[in-house]
């Protein structure tokens, strides 16, 4: 029951509808650039070929001298940081509504603020820069750390062609991409936190952000060729350390690889990544010691930008395999014994309207292994069926009266959820009850 409880409350988060990008294009950023967020942003969170250098050469880019610098010798270090901190914070507001309440609770519900994030985010030296965010959520009514990348970047030359390389320290699997179409920054990019969301989603679309701590290394070779390793550790937040792990379900066994590899094409008017990304994981629910539940999620992607007159065109696509063996979970009559998979795929495109309004559409679909211990039967949450089958579409539509205010309004249609489409939860409720209106203000400074 623990598990099927993390998966339910997980899905709030991430779910098939990907984990929720809480930033954006950041004006500490653009103070230490010179440029304005449309300079690395198509629209907000999505990068374009110069947000993506940016990002891989570690947020360390300025467009002129506004550093206090020490020349080095053979006993003094060097120094060379910026004049000022690079802070910048955001404040969201929302409201939520489910064509059905959800039972004992009010529809249209509004959020002011939903949550304020304060950031750390730009060049610490002249190779070592950050996205450190820390976020007050008004449900949890407390600050708390959240999305956090530290990276160092430095180049060099490899068969005669550029080579760039660097470090990362980061608590998100997936968060150190560039692209736009894995779980991390992927679409949609933003979500409600108080409607329904699937019970199934694969440990590598969220599940695992913010309760993590990964150090690795990454390349780009002639702008073409990309390849990135992470390891990571349980860092649950919150909880004492060194940690027990009967606070969460999952608690790494040794380490988590992280992989990614990819390779782009950058024309004048047109941009096209394609690639693969996985990650293995052997975890103990509930405790550091004893029997282990083993998850491998691995799978292709692809981003298509085109630029089109002064809009764009954007295509991404992903698809995500996950194998498991639960075999603690099954110890625990938390699942079924035996192997168990689920497959995840999320396809969008959208359309950039210069950099003041896009719309987009995206398709999600999950399922997987039936299991009735592991999606057990609940109301709104669970599953009368034990199906881990979710399918739907969302559309929104985004417009920026300025570069750093956004206005959203997005909706999200389930087809199936948990399982069905009538009577999904043994307890009268419809996939369709679940369908939600989603509105968002999001000022940035």
């Amino acid at each position: 029951m623990r598990r099927s409880v993390f998966h339910c409350a997980a899905a709030f988060v991430a779910g098939v509808l990907g984990f929720v990008p809480s930033a954006l294009a950041l004006p500490s950023y653009a103070r230490q650039t010179g440029l304005p967020c449309s300079g690395c942003h198509t629209t907000p969170p999505e990068l374009n070929n110069a947000g993506r250098l940016f990002k891989l050469l570690a947020f360390t880019d300025r467009a002129q001298d506004k550093s206090i610098t020490a020349e080095p010798s053979t006993r003094r270090s060097p120094l060379n940081m910026l004049e000022t901190l690079p802070l910048s914070a955001f404040v969201e507001t929302s409201m939520t509504s489910t064509k059905a309440p959800q039972p004992g609770t009010q529809n249209w519900n509004f959020q002011f603020p939903q949550d304020i994030s304060l950031f750390l985010a730009g060049a610490w030296t002249s190779h070592i820069g950050s996205f450190l965010q820390v976020t007050y959520s008004t449900q949890d009514d407390h600050f708390s750390a959240d999305n956090t990348d530290i990276r160092y970047a430095n180049k060099t030359t490899m068969s005669g062609k550029e080579l760039d390389y660097g470090l990362t320290l980061n608590n998100n699997p997936t968060l150190e991409d560039l692209w736009n179409s894995t779980p991390a920054w992927g679409y949609p990019f933003i979500a409600p936190n108080g409607a329904p969301g699937p019970a199934a989603a694969p440990i590598i679309d969220g599940a695992l952000a913010e309760d993590v701590a990964g150090l690795g290394a990454y390349a780009m070779w002639d702008q073409h060729l990309y390849f990135a390793g992470t390891l990571y550790r349980s860092d649950h937040v919150g909880d004492p350390q060194p940690t027990t792990g009967t606070c969460c379900t999952f608690n790494i066994q040794g380490v988590a690889p992280y992989w990614r590899l990819a390779y782009q094409q950058n024309g004048r008017t047109a941009s096209l990544e394609v690639g693969a990304y996985g990650m293995h994981m052997k975890s103990t629910p509930g405790a550091v010691t004893g029997a282990e539940d083993s998850y491998t999620d691995f799978g292709p992607d692809l981003e298509y930008d085109r630029t089109i007159g002064k809009d764009v065109v954007s295509v991404r696509a992903t698809y995500v395999r996950e194998n498991a063996a639960l075999v603690a979970s099954a110890a625990n009559d938390a699942a079924n014994p035996g192997p168990h998979h689920l497959n995840a795929s999320n396809v969008n495109a959208e359309y950039h309207f210069g950099n003041r309004l896009s719309g987009a559409m995206g398709w999600f679909l999950a399922d997987g292994t039936n299991d009735p211990l592991l999606y057990p039967q609940a109301a709104v949450s669970g599953s009368a069926n034990g199906s881990a089958r979710s399918e739907g579409i969302s559309a929104n539509v985004s417009y920026w009266p300025f570069q750093n205010v956004d206005l959203a309004v997005q909706y999200t249609d389930y087809t199936r959820f948990n399982g069905g489409s009538t009577n999904y939860d043994g307890a009268g409720r419809n996939a369709s009850d679940n369908n939600t209106v989603y509105l968002l203000a999001r000022f940035v400074f």
